[in-house]
């Protein structure tokens, strides 16, 4: 395999223009990870037990069409690249999936409200795999350099981030607003879905317009074996580092945003499904208020964490994040009952090790991906970022299989139509608690002991790169491996 030389650096704008890509995934996987979640348990009104297996079942489905969608782009010949005709392909399909994963199945059968859940959890996960693969896997065409993915990661969040905190911000106050004046929750829901599914197909349309892959002169195909598949990945020793405490810390964000909203109602809100608070004149949700302090400091501290990462290293970095992270989440089990500012300032403080978990596990994987070049004159991009948008969605839907678990197990009631006011039972309140801090604690601890483990340095990446372009150059037949 050849390809052609890569830029020694990257404009402003090139950094830019692809990290707005971001903004298409974040917004779809933020309404789903915040709101989902409640949506099933109160709107579609489906039992939560029953929810969590929908998950459970599309998450299955995952295992193959990940890792799959991946190997087959990695296998396109058009003339428009690899990865680009996929994002003008199915961009607008990805928009309109927003609409179907809110809509409500008009019966009263459990049986059949499972059945439309899980397709829909099903249809709408492959759309955001067709566009989410080729667009993480073009990182690996725009930079080799090892600072410089932290900091095209670092533009990518900065959009994830800014959409995430439009998103967390403005959806559950336009659901609550939309409440408020008489209209139903399912109106809502719909209204958030089709204002950011619309958002969501603008970027893909652009990108593949103005970003072209840098040409790669590849050998025929082979044909796709998905047992092979695997043995390629399980053969990378960094990714399945990465894979570990990547999707440990997912898990955690996950089940944090999926509880926040049954915490802000039912133990802040004391049962108040509208509770809500005024700034600056507009009544904004609790869980609107709490996620945006989130995500406005993660924001700022994009360059803080960029910064510390070029000067220790990519895993220590990540440590000193996440270590903060558990003291934060440890003590969401101080607030009490109508403590809405120390509910915000907590929040707020837990953006800080948001941005560490965004930033340096994703600027890992484009690494590991060259190590297993190194290793075996191979490039399977397109393959690795399938699987690591597989674990990204397995970590989604674990998630809320535990969350939703919990609830079932602990008795958690939805309240009846039309009444804004419910109180839970003590142990739902416990289970709830428990879940949004504490258990997601120790997850996170669980991906400090992984990072900790990770064995790829940043004097091993820079022989691996000088490995690299040596290589394209006079084509030698062997590698041999890095000194552990």
């Amino acid at each position: 395999m050849n390809t052609s030389a890569l830029p020694t650096k990257l404009t402003f704008w090139q950094k830019l223009l692809y990290g707005s890509g971001d903004w298409s995934l974040s917004s779809f996987t933020t309404i789903r990870a915040l709101l989902y979640t409640i949506f099933l348990t109160d709107v579609v009104r489906l039992n939560p037990g029953l929810a969590s297996f929908s998950a459970l079942i599309g998450t299955a489905w995952d295992a193959i069409n990940d890792p799959l969608i991946g190997a087959i782009n990695d296998r396109v010949r058009l003339r428009w690249g690899r990865r680009r005709p996929f994002l003008l392909l199915f961009a607008i399909p990805f928009g309109l999936g927003f609409l179907l994963l809110w809509w409500v199945p008009p019966t009263d059968s459990q049986a059949l409200k499972m059945i439309y859940v899980t397709l829909a959890f099903m249809i709408t996960d492959t759309l955001h795999t067709l566009v989410n693969v080729p667009y993480l896997a073009l990182v690996p065409d725009i930079s080799r350099d090892y600072d410089e993915r932290t900091s095209l990661s670092g533009f990518r969040v900065l959009f994830n981030l800014l959409a995430t905190l439009v998103t967390a911000v403005a959806a559950p106050t336009i659901v609550d607003e939309v409440v408020r004046s008489g209209a139903s929750p399912q109106q809502g829901y719909l209204l958030v879905a089709g204002l950011f599914g619309g958002l969501a197909v603008i970027p893909f349309l652009v990108i593949p317009l103005l970003i072209k892959e840098t040409k790669i002169d590849l050998e025929e195909p082979e044909k796709i074996d998905l047992r092979k598949m695997w043995a390629v990945i399980l053969r990378n020793k960094p990714f399945l580092y990465v894979t570990g405490l990547y999707s440990l810390t997912w898990i955690a964000f996950d089940l944090v945003s999926r509880m926040l909203p049954f915490f802000a109602v039912y133990w802040v809100g004391e049962g108040d499904s509208l509770i809500g608070r005024p700034l600056y004149g507009q009544n904004f949700a609790l869980e609107s208020l709490a996620m945006g302090g989130l995500m406005v400091v993660s924001l700022f501290s994009i360059p803080v964490w960029t910064a510390l990462s070029a000067r220790f290293g990519k895993k220590p970095a990540y440590i000193i994040g996440m270590v903060f992270w558990i003291i934060v989440l440890s003590a969401l089990m101080l607030v009490q009952p109508g403590q809405v500012s120390l509910t915000i300032a907590l929040s707020a403080l837990a953006g800080l090790s948001v941005a560490t978990a965004s930033i340096l596990p994703e600027s890992m994987l484009p690494d590991a991906v060259d190590w297993d070049e190194y290793q075996s004159g191979e490039r399977n991009e397109g393959l690795y970022f399938g699987a690591i948008t597989l674990f990204r969605k397995l970590s989604s839907a674990l998630a809320g299989f535990f969350a939703l678990q919990a609830l079932n197990i602990f008795g958690y009631q939805a309240p009846p139509e039309g009444v804004t006011v419910w109180q839970q039972s003590q142990a739902a309140l416990t289970a709830i608690r428990w879940m949004t801090g504490p258990f997601s604690a120790l997850l996170v601890l669980a991906a400090v002991a992984v990072a900790w483990k990770y064995p790829l340095t940043r004097q091993q990446y820079e022989q691996i790169r000088l490995a690299l372009a040596t290589r394209q150059k006079s084509h030698p037949e062997a590698s041999m491996a890095i000194a552990e």
